[in-house]
Protein backbone atom coordinates (compact mmCIF):
# COMPACT_ATOMS: atom_id res chain seq x y z
CA UNK A 1 0.00 0.00 0.00
CA UNK A 2 1.79 3.16 -1.16
CA UNK A 3 1.58 6.15 1.52
CA UNK A 4 -1.52 7.94 -0.04
CA UNK A 5 -3.66 4.65 0.58
CA UNK A 6 -2.08 4.27 3.77
CA UNK A 7 -2.56 7.88 4.45
CA UNK A 8 -6.62 7.71 3.75
CA UNK A 9 -6.97 4.40 5.75
CA UNK A 10 -5.58 5.83 8.29
CA UNK A 11 -7.74 9.45 8.42
CA UNK A 12 -10.92 6.99 7.63
CA UNK A 13 -10.35 5.46 11.25
CA UNK A 14 -9.66 8.56 12.85
CA UNK A 15 -12.97 9.67 11.65
CA UNK A 16 -14.65 7.21 12.93
CA UNK A 17 -13.24 6.90 16.10
CA UNK A 18 -14.21 10.69 16.89
CA UNK A 19 -17.47 10.50 15.48
CA UNK A 20 -18.33 6.55 16.50
CA UNK A 21 -20.72 8.03 19.33
CA UNK A 22 -22.89 9.95 17.06
CA UNK A 23 -22.77 7.59 14.36
CA UNK A 24 -26.41 6.38 14.43
CA UNK A 25 -27.36 9.66 14.18
CA UNK A 26 -25.49 11.06 11.34
CA UNK A 27 -26.59 8.21 8.65
CA UNK A 28 -30.64 8.13 10.15
CA UNK A 29 -30.54 10.45 7.00
CA UNK A 30 -29.96 7.15 4.87
CA UNK A 31 -32.91 5.12 6.06
CA UNK A 32 -35.06 4.48 2.78
CA UNK A 33 -31.90 2.99 1.09
CA UNK A 34 -31.12 1.62 3.89
CA UNK A 35 -34.94 0.06 4.59
CA UNK A 36 -35.32 -1.13 0.54
CA UNK A 37 -31.63 -2.84 0.53
CA UNK A 38 -32.28 -4.51 4.19
CA UNK A 39 -35.59 -5.95 2.84
CA UNK A 40 -34.09 -7.52 -0.33
CA UNK A 41 -31.41 -8.96 1.91
CA UNK A 42 -33.82 -10.93 4.08
CA UNK A 43 -35.57 -12.21 0.85
CA UNK A 44 -32.12 -13.54 0.28
CA UNK A 45 -31.63 -14.64 3.60
CA UNK A 46 -35.03 -16.82 3.30
CA UNK A 47 -34.13 -17.73 -0.27
CA UNK A 48 -31.14 -19.49 0.21
CA UNK A 49 -32.11 -21.07 3.58
CA UNK A 50 -29.48 -19.09 5.26
CA UNK A 51 -27.76 -20.33 8.64
CA UNK A 52 -25.01 -18.67 8.69
CA UNK A 53 -24.01 -14.74 8.29
CA UNK A 54 -21.15 -12.42 8.15
CA UNK A 55 -21.17 -8.89 8.00
CA UNK A 56 -18.09 -7.21 6.63
CA UNK A 57 -17.76 -3.71 8.04
CA UNK A 58 -19.99 -4.06 10.57
CA UNK A 59 -19.92 -0.56 12.13
CA UNK A 60 -22.23 0.26 15.33
CA UNK A 61 -23.93 -3.69 14.54
CA UNK A 62 -27.21 -2.40 13.87
CA UNK A 63 -27.52 -4.73 11.10
CA UNK A 64 -26.33 -7.77 13.12
CA UNK A 65 -28.89 -6.52 15.55
CA UNK A 66 -31.98 -6.14 12.50
CA UNK A 67 -30.88 -9.92 11.29
CA UNK A 68 -30.53 -11.22 14.62
CA UNK A 69 -34.34 -9.80 15.40
CA UNK A 70 -35.76 -11.19 12.06
CA UNK A 71 -34.25 -14.40 12.16
CA UNK A 72 -33.46 -15.63 15.61
CA UNK A 73 -32.01 -19.07 15.55
CA UNK A 74 -29.09 -17.02 12.62
CA UNK A 75 -25.58 -17.30 13.42
CA UNK A 76 -24.72 -13.64 13.01
CA UNK A 77 -21.25 -12.30 12.75
CA UNK A 78 -19.44 -8.80 11.87
CA UNK A 79 -16.06 -7.62 11.36
CA UNK A 80 -15.10 -3.97 12.36
CA UNK A 81 -11.70 -2.32 12.33
CA UNK A 82 -12.53 0.67 14.72
CA UNK A 83 -12.40 -0.66 18.35
CA UNK A 84 -14.17 2.69 19.03
CA UNK A 85 -17.44 1.31 17.03
CA UNK A 86 -17.33 -1.94 18.10
CA UNK A 87 -17.44 -0.36 21.55
CA UNK A 88 -20.19 1.75 20.25
CA UNK A 89 -22.32 -1.77 18.97
CA UNK A 90 -21.86 -3.24 22.94
CA UNK A 91 -23.06 0.45 24.48
CA UNK A 92 -26.16 0.18 22.36
CA UNK A 93 -26.73 -3.54 22.86
CA UNK A 94 -26.82 -3.54 19.39
CA UNK A 95 -24.19 -7.05 19.74
CA UNK A 96 -23.00 -9.23 22.34
CA UNK A 97 -19.69 -9.88 22.93
CA UNK A 98 -18.09 -12.09 20.68
CA UNK A 99 -20.33 -11.60 17.53
CA UNK A 100 -18.28 -8.46 16.68
CA UNK A 101 -14.56 -8.91 15.67
CA UNK A 102 -11.94 -6.79 14.55
CA UNK A 103 -10.68 -7.15 11.46
CA UNK A 104 -10.37 -5.58 8.62
CA UNK A 105 -11.93 -7.01 4.94
CA UNK A 106 -8.91 -7.56 3.23
CA UNK A 107 -7.95 -10.20 5.57
CA UNK A 108 -11.30 -12.13 6.86
CA UNK A 109 -10.00 -14.26 9.80
CA UNK A 110 -11.91 -17.07 8.85
CA UNK A 111 -12.10 -20.47 6.75
CA UNK A 112 -13.25 -21.11 3.25
CA UNK A 113 -16.92 -20.87 2.62
CA UNK A 114 -17.56 -20.99 6.53
CA UNK A 115 -20.62 -18.81 6.34
CA UNK A 116 -23.81 -19.35 4.42
CA UNK A 117 -24.27 -15.61 3.15
CA UNK A 118 -21.45 -12.79 3.30
CA UNK A 119 -22.85 -9.40 2.99
CA UNK A 120 -22.01 -5.73 3.04
CA UNK A 121 -23.37 -2.69 3.19
CA UNK A 122 -22.05 0.84 1.68
CA UNK A 123 -18.04 -0.40 2.77
CA UNK A 124 -16.57 -0.48 -0.13
CA UNK A 125 -16.80 2.88 -1.40
CA UNK A 126 -15.05 3.59 2.07
CA UNK A 127 -11.80 1.36 1.14
CA UNK A 128 -8.73 1.58 -1.03
CA UNK A 129 -8.87 -1.61 -2.51
CA UNK A 130 -12.25 -2.98 -2.79
CA UNK A 131 -10.99 -5.92 -5.11
CA UNK A 132 -9.02 -7.32 -2.30
CA UNK A 133 -12.42 -7.24 0.27
CA UNK A 134 -14.63 -8.48 -2.61
CA UNK A 135 -12.21 -11.42 -3.61
CA UNK A 136 -12.24 -12.26 0.50
CA UNK A 137 -16.17 -12.11 0.86
CA UNK A 138 -16.48 -15.01 -1.69
CA UNK A 139 -14.24 -17.16 -0.38
CA UNK A 140 -15.85 -17.11 2.83
CA UNK A 141 -18.74 -17.40 1.13
CA UNK A 142 -20.99 -20.50 0.54
CA UNK A 143 -24.59 -19.94 -0.54
CA UNK A 144 -24.53 -16.01 -1.58
CA UNK A 145 -22.66 -12.80 -1.67
CA UNK A 146 -24.38 -9.55 -1.19
CA UNK A 147 -23.01 -6.10 -1.84
CA UNK A 148 -24.82 -2.73 -1.50
CA UNK A 149 -22.62 0.13 -2.60
CA UNK A 150 -22.18 2.93 -4.42
CA UNK A 151 -22.48 2.99 -8.55
CA UNK A 152 -20.08 6.07 -10.09
CA UNK A 153 -21.72 5.81 -13.55
CA UNK A 154 -25.05 6.01 -12.31
CA UNK A 155 -23.86 9.89 -10.67
CA UNK A 156 -23.64 12.92 -11.66
CA UNK A 157 -25.38 14.42 -14.95
CA UNK A 158 -25.87 12.61 -17.79
CA UNK A 159 -22.27 13.64 -19.55
CA UNK A 160 -20.08 13.13 -16.11
CA UNK A 161 -22.34 9.60 -16.21
CA UNK A 162 -21.03 8.60 -19.83
CA UNK A 163 -17.34 10.06 -19.79
CA UNK A 164 -17.04 8.25 -16.62
CA UNK A 165 -17.55 5.17 -18.17
CA UNK A 166 -15.78 5.80 -21.15
CA UNK A 167 -12.61 6.81 -19.43
CA UNK A 168 -13.26 3.34 -17.23
CA UNK A 169 -13.87 1.13 -20.46
CA UNK A 170 -10.64 2.38 -22.08
CA UNK A 171 -8.67 2.14 -19.08
CA UNK A 172 -8.32 5.57 -18.19
CA UNK A 173 -10.46 5.90 -15.21
CA UNK A 174 -7.85 5.07 -12.23
CA UNK A 175 -5.28 8.20 -14.50
CA UNK A 176 -8.52 10.07 -14.33
CA UNK A 177 -9.40 9.64 -10.62
CA UNK A 178 -5.91 9.96 -9.61
CA UNK A 179 -5.22 13.75 -11.00
CA UNK A 180 -8.61 14.40 -10.21
CA UNK A 181 -7.69 13.71 -6.41
CA UNK A 182 -4.27 15.21 -6.81
CA UNK A 183 -2.83 12.15 -6.17
CA UNK A 184 -4.66 10.89 -3.14
CA UNK A 185 -7.52 8.64 -4.93
CA UNK A 186 -10.33 9.51 -1.98
CA UNK A 187 -12.91 12.95 -1.20
CA UNK A 188 -12.52 13.73 2.56
CA UNK A 189 -16.10 15.46 3.99
CA UNK A 190 -17.70 16.17 7.39
CA UNK A 191 -20.55 13.73 6.92
CA UNK A 192 -19.27 10.43 5.29
CA UNK A 193 -15.38 10.87 5.81
CA UNK A 194 -13.09 8.95 3.29
CA UNK A 195 -14.97 8.38 -0.10
CA UNK A 196 -13.28 6.55 -3.04
CA UNK A 197 -14.64 6.06 -6.74
CA UNK A 198 -16.41 2.72 -6.41
CA UNK A 199 -18.82 1.04 -8.41
CA UNK A 200 -20.64 -2.27 -7.99
CA UNK A 201 -20.15 -3.24 -11.83
CA UNK A 202 -15.84 -2.88 -10.87
CA UNK A 203 -16.92 -6.48 -9.03
CA UNK A 204 -19.11 -7.83 -11.22
CA UNK A 205 -16.83 -10.29 -12.82
CA UNK A 206 -15.18 -11.26 -9.68
CA UNK A 207 -18.68 -12.18 -8.42
CA UNK A 208 -20.07 -13.43 -11.57
CA UNK A 209 -16.66 -16.47 -11.55
CA UNK A 210 -17.63 -17.12 -8.36
CA UNK A 211 -21.74 -17.86 -8.93
CA UNK A 212 -24.21 -19.68 -10.57
CA UNK A 213 -26.42 -16.64 -10.61
CA UNK A 214 -26.00 -12.88 -10.42
CA UNK A 215 -28.89 -10.22 -10.47
CA UNK A 216 -28.66 -6.44 -9.75
CA UNK A 217 -31.03 -4.24 -8.22
CA UNK A 218 -31.20 -0.41 -8.30
CA UNK A 219 -31.08 0.71 -4.68
CA UNK A 220 -33.01 4.31 -5.64
CA UNK A 221 -36.35 5.66 -5.69
CA UNK A 222 -36.07 7.37 -8.98
CA UNK A 223 -38.45 5.81 -11.98
CA UNK A 224 -36.55 5.14 -15.01
CA UNK A 225 -37.35 3.43 -18.41
CA UNK A 226 -34.07 3.29 -19.81
CA UNK A 227 -32.18 0.27 -21.18
CA UNK A 228 -29.07 1.14 -19.46
CA UNK A 229 -31.13 0.93 -15.94
CA UNK A 230 -29.31 0.77 -13.38
CA UNK A 231 -26.19 1.02 -15.15
CA UNK A 232 -26.82 4.86 -15.97
CA UNK A 233 -30.22 5.86 -13.91
CA UNK A 234 -28.93 4.38 -10.17
CA UNK A 235 -26.40 5.83 -7.76
CA UNK A 236 -26.61 3.09 -5.37
CA UNK A 237 -26.93 -0.49 -6.70
CA UNK A 238 -27.31 -4.06 -5.03
CA UNK A 239 -25.30 -6.78 -6.63
CA UNK A 240 -26.20 -10.70 -4.71
CA UNK A 241 -24.32 -13.90 -6.20
CA UNK A 242 -25.95 -16.86 -5.54
CA UNK A 243 -24.04 -20.03 -5.44
CA UNK A 244 -25.75 -23.71 -5.37
CA UNK A 245 -29.62 -24.65 -5.62
CA UNK A 246 -32.07 -22.75 -3.97
CA UNK A 247 -33.96 -24.00 -1.03
CA UNK A 248 -37.76 -24.81 -1.60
Amino acid sequence: MTAKLREGVELQRRYYTETASRYGQMHAHEGAADAFANKVFRSILTMVGARSVLDVGTANGKTLHEMRESFPELFVCGIEPVAALVQEALRGNFAVPGCIIRATGETLPFADASFDVVCEFAVLHHVPNPQEVVREMLRVAKKAVFISDSNRFGQGSIAARLLKFSLYKAGLWNTFNYLRTRGKGYRFTEGDGVAYSYSVYDSFQEVANWADRVFLIPNSSEKHKSWFHPLFTSGGVIICGLRGTIEE
